[in-house]
């Protein structure tokens, strides 16, 4: 069982940069474009940082986040990697990126924000969804990413014709974004019961989250739900991806939902141990949560790398 870390690191030394629409709208498009080469260079050069220290650390997957290229897909202040004055330097780092991370069998992911929604009722919603997707895609092949996922979006008071359009939306998206599309459940809306059939029909992983399971529950018991989803990505020759995460103030607290700073370990179905398989840890610590579950667990004689 490979752990994950998603997108940031809280105590060691890499960090990427942001900006708005609104701070970009303010300057000229060459100075907007100076701006946007200097940002996704240095957010370039943290995530090959972010692969090393992951293996350094003992880490085997990493989540990029959505934004490495801040406001790529804008309408108005949107620009391509050919645009800027460091965009052979950024693409030769991305390869890098992918390079080191097949070498050392570092697992590169993204999961789009909660705006990418394919479910939606509003063409428009879909039309900037697919976008971000695409851009998302482009990343994803620049550094050998095998998955993009996805939460299946709103019900709009009817779960069926949600899960309709998202079929349809799916069946039609281009060949990098479908490759790598999964979806994930949620502990809202749609539990493992609702998206397994999607799945099963259109040759679709499921990532599996536990901690939404437990929120949602849908009659499947963890090791059903565990199995189950593995039988998604096993049937495409894949390895099995989950994500896990504790209650911040407890299973028996006012609202489980929220996340907890570091992993319990019983939280960790004893199933999984012999699953070969990637877990996302969700924890507002980052890094020092993973390298204090898996001291907590090696003292139990688990083996987790």
């Amino acid at each position: 069982m490979r752990l994950g870390l998603c997108c940031l690191f809280k105590d060691e030394p890499v960090r990427f940069r942001t900006t708005t629409a609104t701070v970009l709208a303010r300057l000229e498009r060459p100075a907007q474009l100076r701006k946007l080469s200097e940002i996704c260079r240095n957010n370039a050069e943290n995530l090959l940082l972010a692969v090393q220290t992951a293996q350094r650390l003992g880490i085997g997957a990493f989540r990029i986040m959505s934004p490495l290229f801040p406001r790529m897909t804008h309408p108005l202040v949107g620009y391509r990697l050919d645009q800027l004055v460091d965009g052979e330097t950024i693409a030769e780092l991305l390869a890098a990126t992918g390079s080191y991370a097949r070498h050392h069998n570092i697992r590169l992911s993204f999961h789009p924000d909660q705006f990418v929604v394919l479910s939606s009722p509003r063409p428009e919603v879909v039309a900037n969804s697919i976008r971000e997707l695409e851009y998302q895609a482009f990343l994803a092949e620049a550094v050998g990413a095998d998955v993009i996922n996805l939460h299946a979006g709103g019900v709009y008071g009817d779960k069926k014709s949600a899960l309709q359009r998202l079929r349809r939306v799916i069946d039609d998206l281009p060949q990098p974004v479908r490759s790598r599309l999964t979806l994930e459940n949620d502990d809202i809306s749609y539990s493992v019961s609702d998206l397994l059939p999607v799945c099963e029909n259109l040759s679709l992983p499921l990532v599996y989250d536990i901690h939404h399971h437990r929120c949602l529950p849908d009659g499947l018991s963890v090791e059903e739900a565990t199995r189950l989803a593995g039988e998604t990505w096993h049937r495409l020759g894949r390895e099995q991806y989950c994500h896990l995460s504790s209650p911040k103030a407890g299973w028996n607290g006012r609202d489980p939902k929220p996340h907890a700073d570091y992993i319990e370990p019983e939280d960790i179905p004893s199933s999984w141990f012999d699953r070969a398989m990637t877990v996302d840890i969700e924890a507002k610590a980052k890094e020092l949560a993973i390298l204090r579950l898996i001291s907590e667990i090696d003292t139990n004689k688990h083996d987790i790398t």
